[in-house]
């Protein structure tokens, strides 16, 4: 392990830690000089703790060396995002005007971070109201992807994923209402899984209301990771359960194991979107490496997929309308204003009697998926139908806005369903040193996380970490 500490997994790092191998202080401190770096380059992290991370690390080499409680992220380095409380912090989610909203306490994900021994060196950017599918506000800029500073890092938790591909921690945490975990792993070529609804907690101790019913349905906190083990390590640690969330699930994380082969359906359909070669090609790969790995792989597509996911777009505009557009129109900027009423206008918007209606028929979906899942555990899909955006699309128009998301069918189809939903890098698009990674989805059944991770993970381990090659060109043009 040559490489510097802040190239190191988490897995690696911890158990280098435990062993007594590598100090808290170095992993921490290696971490700190990396954003201290470059940060000012791709403002990832916007709320720098670096200096409280590098006195927690002492810290806790001190209680390593007295024996006290080692937990499983003890001493490693790690991120949170913006929109979470952190105690004594701002909960600024991007607005302005919450640069006031403090924390009284932590959410029950960086709880779960610290309880574990995690050291937060900073929170990360998010767009304002952490609902677009790229990363830039009025408080604190833009996050530019160290991949290409013209493409989007992915949103909302584009500032977790540039910070994790920059080497500014392994694990960074984010949360997933319409693919906020996945675009921006998409995005930089990074790793994660948006977890079953009720797998982890989630609680804000600032909110001045509880979300609206929907959201509570589709919206998930997780992490992105380099490596597909980090996410599932990390993915155990903040599912840890939390009584403020009452509809926290204590499922088992690892199921019973499967009795032979896993099926696992392939889908190519591009949902009524004219889907990309490039994407059809990596789905097509992806294909090929799990059924390499051992899979029964079996060209089938999944039920009722694009009216799923024309009911998130309308549900959850009915659902905005009523609980957010108030607080967008009072606070927010007019980009953000102008995207909302774009969102409005491509998705449509279902009236409150149409909503409650729409509520009620979606266990007709998800039982129809449920269904086929019992036969096909695991669906491979694509994930972004199309391999990349500019940075700033979503303001382009109406158009635009609408070929973007209509890309993205196969991301918030399954939050409306609540199923978890594991992205991995194939592989990369383009030529040469302009080429940028592309991904794509495994979708499982309700609760089996580990099954879409370990999809994921065979994949992973025929392709690589896509990290390393942005490293070794960052490397070169520093050279």
């Amino acid at each position: 392990m040559g490489d510097e500490l802040w190239r190191w997994s988490a897995c690696d790092l911890a158990a280098a830690i435990a062993k007594r191998e590598v100090s808290c202080a170095e992993a921490v401190g290696a971490v700190v000089d990396r954003v201290r770096a470059t940060n000012g380059e791709i403002n990832a992290i916007v709320d720098d703790l670096t200096d409280e991370a590098l006195e927690q690390a002492a810290a806790q080499d001190r209680a390593l060396a007295a024996g006290g409680p080692l937990g499983p992220l003890h001493g490693v380095p790690v991120t949170v995002k913006i929109n979470v409380d952190y105690k004594g912090r701002a909960t600024t989610n991007g607005v302005e005007a919450f640069q006031s909203v403090i924390a009284p306490a932590d959410a029950p994900v960086v709880h779960n971070l610290r309880h574990a021994g995690a050291i937060i060196v900073g929170r990360t950017n998010t767009p304002e109201f952490s609902f677009r599918a790229t990363t830039d506000n009025v408080v604190h800029g833009r996050t530019l992807n160290p991949w290409d500073p013209e493409r989007s890092p992915g949103g909302s938790s584009g500032g977790s994923s540039a910070a994790c591909a920059m080497g500014y921690g392994p694990i960074a945490h984010g949360n997933d209402i319409g693919g906020s975990l996945r675009f921006p792993s998409f995005m930089c070529g990074l790793a994660t899984v948006r977890p079953t609804q009720g797998r982890v907690p989630a609680y804000n101790p600032s909110q001045a209301e509880e979300r609206g019913l929907l959201a509570q349905l589709m919206s998930t906190q997780g992490v992105i990771a380099r490596e597909v083990r980090d996410v599932r390590l990390g993915t155990r640690i903040v599912a840890q359960g939390d009584p403020r969330d009452p509809l926290w699930v204590p499922a088992p994380f690892d199921g019973p194991a499967p009795g032979g082969p896993v099926k696992v359906a392939v889908t190519r359909d591009g949902l009524g979107y004219a889907i990309d070669p490039a994407i059809t090609a990596a789905v097509d790969k992806a294909a090929g490496l799990l059924a390499d790995a051992g899979y029964a792989v079996e060209e089938v597509d999944p039920p009722l997929a694009a009216e799923a996911a024309d009911r998130w777009g309308q549900d959850t505009m009915g659902e905005v309308r009523v609980m957010m557009e108030p607080a967008i129109r009072k606070y927010g900027s007019p980009t953000i204003q102008a995207i909302f009423d774009n969102y409005f206008a491509h998705f449509g918007v279902s009236e409150p009697v149409a909503l409650i209606r729409a509520l009620a028929d979606r266990s007709r979906l998800l039982r129809a998926w449920t269904t086929f899942l019992d036969d096909h555990p695991l669906v491979l899909t694509p994930f972004l139908m199309r391999p990349t955006y500019a940075w700033d699309e979503d303001t382009w128009g109406q158009d635009e806005i609408g070929d973007l998301f209509d890309a993205g069918r196969y991301s918030y189809l399954m939050n409306y369903l609540g199923l978890p939903a594991a992205v991995v890098p194939i592989g990369l698009h383009g030529d040469g040193d302009g080429s940028v990674p592309i991904g794509v989805q495994i979708v499982g059944q309700r609760f089996r996380e580990d099954m879409c991770l370990d999809a994921a993970e065979a994949i992973e381990a025929r392709v690589g970490i896509m990290a390393r090659e942005l490293w070794r060109r960052q490397d070169a043009a520093a050279a």
